[in-house]
């Protein structure tokens, strides 16, 4: 007979039946439809087995731990407020799937988990709107996937973008953009989270250059205003961890400070475009949801709010536990199961 692994805590050794979680019986008890992912204890041969909805799998060994892949992304910061305003900075993106992680660093190590063990996960929220002309954007709010047994994850939340004569961008997991004076620059973003945000154009000198730069993404910089023109924001990364390769952590477009020119653009992966000027002025618009993406900096209008980060999980099928909080999505790939966390919850591995 075929044999799968799983979780001690599933399984209770001491061969009583009337203390498993499922039924016992015979071969001729078989369930006659039975469900993947079923268990069962087999009084003929004495074996545990699993169903994996194809055949019943004798289960042979037992895992004490196993190894997990993850994505944490933070919340994105908001764009600046009101007048020739920077792009907000994407939420700090860490990852252990693929090759490469926030800030162009290489992929982080996987983890370990242990059966029985308990891990929380914090999902942050993105900055609200600004609205506020001067003032820089909020900064996100961090994201975490702690454990007993592990290292705290933890990826720190975008900045918010600078704002007017005075106010630049705010550092963050990628920093936010500056606003659209020269010296007003972006902020910087966190080593192996996200990159900095873009800053005005230097050959502005001391004059006004009203283009505002773009916030930082998870692979790329913010871009600088380019006098009239506002800059892009930085681009999001491509990660594969639920099974198609998806971008996430997009930095927001700066807002434009002239009739006819160009808006900064969100970068991709979710980033908030950059508000244009007018009577009144457009709004910057925000991050896309669980994301972790940075809103559009503003032009005599609000900003774009910062998108809400994500906590990905990736273990083994033969693994996974079903024993969750806050109501996580659960989809299967190939031999894995993920879990999507959109707001904070646990997983008992």
């Amino acid at each position: 007979m075929a044999t799968t692994k799983v979780p001690k805590n599933l399984i209770d050794l001491s061969g009583d039946s009337g203390a498993l979680p499922w039924a016992a019986g015979t071969f001729a008890q078989r369930p006659g439809s039975p469900n993947s992912g079923d268990f069962r204890y087999n009084t003929d041969d004495t074996k545990f087995e699993f169903y994996n909805g194809t055949e019943w799998r004798q289960i042979s060994v037992f895992l004490a731990s196993y190894t997990a892949n993850f994505l944490v992304i933070a919340g994105g910061g908001a764009g600046g407020g009101s007048e020739h305003a920077g792009g907000g900075g994407a939420g700090g993106l860490r990852t252990s799937y693929g090759s490469t992680s926030g800030g162009g660093a290489t992929a982080e190590a996987t983890l370990e988990f242990s059966s029985g063990t308990t891990y929380t996960i914090t999902v942050g929220g993105g900055a609200g709107a600004q609205t506020t002309a001067g003032t820089a954007g909020g900064t996100g709010t961090n994201s975490l996937l702690s454990g007993a047994d592990i290292t705290t994850i933890t990826s720190n939340g975008g900045g918010g973008g600078g704002s007017g004569l005075y106010v630049q961008g705010n550092p963050g997991g990628s920093g936010g953009g500056g606003s659209f004076r020269t010296g007003r620059d972006g902020g910087s973003g966190t080593a192996n989270q996200g990159f900095d945000g873009g800053d005005p154009d230097p050959s502005a000198g001391s004059s006004n250059n009203y283009g505002a730069a773009g916030g930082g993404g998870a692979s790329a910089a913010g871009v600088n205003g380019a006098f009239y023109n506002a800059g892009d924001g930085g681009a999001g990364l491509d990660v594969s961890i639920i099974g198609a390769s998806t971008a996430y952590a997009g930095g927001g477009g700066g807002g434009n400070g002239y009739f006819s020119a160009l808006t900064g653009i969100g970068g991709t992966g979710g980033g908030g475009d950059g508000g244009t000027q007018g009577s009144p002025g457009t709004n910057g618009t925000s991050g896309a949801t669980n994301s972790g993406s940075g809103g559009g900096g503003a032009c005599f209008g609000s900003s774009g709010a910062g998108g809400s980060g994500v906590v990905i999980l990736r273990v083994p099928t033969a693994g996974y536990s079903d024993t969750t909080t806050g109501s996580p999505t659960i989809t299967t790939d190939g031999s894995d199961t993920i879990l999507t966390y959109t707001g904070s919850g646990t997983y008992t591995a």
